[in-house]
């Protein structure tokens, strides 16, 4: 059973998805993505509190960023990716030049359009 660990403010108990660490010696936060494990001397911050992140004066603030992981999917890939879901999904007269014929020629109830595959449940 994996344990969601919980943004490191009092009072506030969102899903953590950065860790803070400080360097005393350069006078330095750093802001990174989420530790794999909880360290001691570090402190697990929710989106909003990341965010929202200031150093005291005369320190400075290094926010480093996770480049390997995913990207958030704007609106135009969203909205694309329904368009294309909906497309498979629309039933087609061109299933036998799709791919969907079985032996002797018949439907086999599989429509595929590009990489997207849309299986229907047989008939009773």
């Amino acid at each position: 059973m994996s344990l969601v660990r919980r943004c490191s403010r009092t009072a506030c108990g969102r899903p953590a998805v950065a860790t803070l660490t400080y360097v005393y010696a350069d006078s330095t936060a750093v802001l990174g993505p989420l530790a794999t494990y909880a360290e001691p001397h570090c402190y697990d911050l929710c989106a909003e509190h990341s965010e929202r992140l200031t150093a005291p004066r005369g320190w400075e603030v290094v926010r480093l960023s996770d480049a390997s992981a995913p990207s958030r999917p704007t609106g135009d890939d969203l909205e694309a990716l329904a368009n294309a879901v909906r497309e498979a999904a629309r039933p087609h007269d061109r299933a036998a030049e799709a791919g969907g014929t079985g032996s002797g020629g018949h439907v086999t109830g599989e429509t595929r359009r590009g990489h997207l595959r849309v299986l229907r449940s047989p008939e009773p």
